[in-house]
């Protein structure tokens, strides 16, 4: 065993008692928690939107985002319900490169992750605390989730982790909507297999206990797109795409059926301008056909303050990782989607 302890152990009760919520902000984030699933569930027709940097690697700007968002969302919030992407842990490929906030509460620093998780606790905390605005991040690793189960309204499983066993079996006791991705191949088998795990009971060890779940309702899918064995991207939210996902939610009978379409990543080629043309698809596909109208109902979209990516994390507001459309275009395309909707 080559493990070497580098710090004590973390006691979760004292973590947790940071960045707790109480009083109005806990009840305004559990009334908006509410209304997030009555969405999931298909009580509330307002489209589902997850938005927000690639990575949280800054705590000054996106706190600067989170605001600006915030005022957009009081604008079209009889339409579109906003939760913003506070993403701090994020999956390399190949080990290496940035991890997230969790890993570097410093983007320029080195590995820090006890601090790093009182970082994430902190960033959720102000986001939630100073604009209104509810959460989402990516579960990359199942055993933080007691972390910060307290101030997170929406999981999201990736492409790499979605056929791990761990990951399904812990969004079973997960009680608000966690999204499962296709894998990067693009089977959707794999997906739903996940969302068929997530949505029932399970029985395994989880933080040293034996436990058991009730499964996950709010368990759905996201489309991301896939990449074939020569590496080219394929696409996944044209119109066959859709169907195609929507025979195999009525041939499973999963509960409360809900698609999300994720505009970058694999679907766009990473190129985030293309997000305002895929999104522009899809609403007109959901104009155009009333099952699509019926179960796509959510985008996820990256978006920061300055568009595109740096390598370094040098000009403010700018992604670290994944190119992100830009303000001016995230306010124009939100606003685009509300007119859509209004019609």
């Amino acid at each position: 065993m080559t493990f070497r302890e580098i710090s004590p152990k973390i006691n979760i009760n004292e973590m947790k008692e940071l960045g707790k919520l109480s009083g109005e902000a806990l009840k305004h984030k559990e009334e908006r928690d509410k209304e997030l699933h009555a969405i999931m569930k298909g009580e509330d027709d307002r489209l589902l939107l997850i938005i927000g940097p690639c990575s949280s690697d800054n705590e000054e700007a996106v706190l600067d985002y989170a605001h600006r968002l915030a005022k957009l969302q009081e604008e079209v919030k009889d339409k579109i319900f906003i939760v913003m992407r506070v993403y701090t842990a994020k999956p390399r490929t190949k080990g290496d490169g940035y991890k997230g906030l969790i890993h570097q509460p410093d983007s320029k620093g080195k590995p820090n992750l006890i601090n790093g998780i009182k970082a994430v606790r902190d960033l959720h905390y102000k986001v939630i605390t100073e604009t209104g605005l509810t959460t989402a991040d990516e579960m990359l690793y199942p055993e933080n989730l007691l972390l910060i189960n307290d101030l997170v309204s929406y999981h999201a499983i990736g492409a790499r982790s979605v056929e791990n066993q761990q990951h399904r079996f812990v969004a079973s006791g997960i009680d608000v909507p966690t999204g499962m991705k296709n894998p990067t191949s693009g089977n959707l088998n794999v997906m739903f297999n996940a969302i068929y795990t997530a949505q029932n009971a399970q029985n395994f060890l989880f933080n040293y206990a034996e436990v058991e779940t009730e499964g996950n309702p709010l368990a759905h899918a996201i489309l991301r797109g896939g990449l074939n064995e020569y590496g080219k991207n394929i696409p996944n939210y044209y119109t066959e795409n859709l169907l195609d996902a929507i025979k195999v939610y009525e041939k499973m009978n999963l509960k409360n059926p809900f698609i999300i379409i994720d505009a970058n990543h694999d679907n766009s080629g990473k190129q985030y301008l293309e997000q305002i043309r895929i999104v522009r698809q899809i609403l007109i596909n959901r104009q155009w056909n009333e099952q699509i109208k019926k179960y796509v109902r959510g985008f996820m979209i990256e978006s920061y303050i300055e568009e595109g990516r740096q390598e370094e994390p040098i000009e403010y507001g700018k992604s670290i990782t994944d190119p992100c459309l830009g303000w001016e275009s995230t306010k124009e395309l939100i606003h685009e989607i509300y007119q859509t909707e209004a019609k």
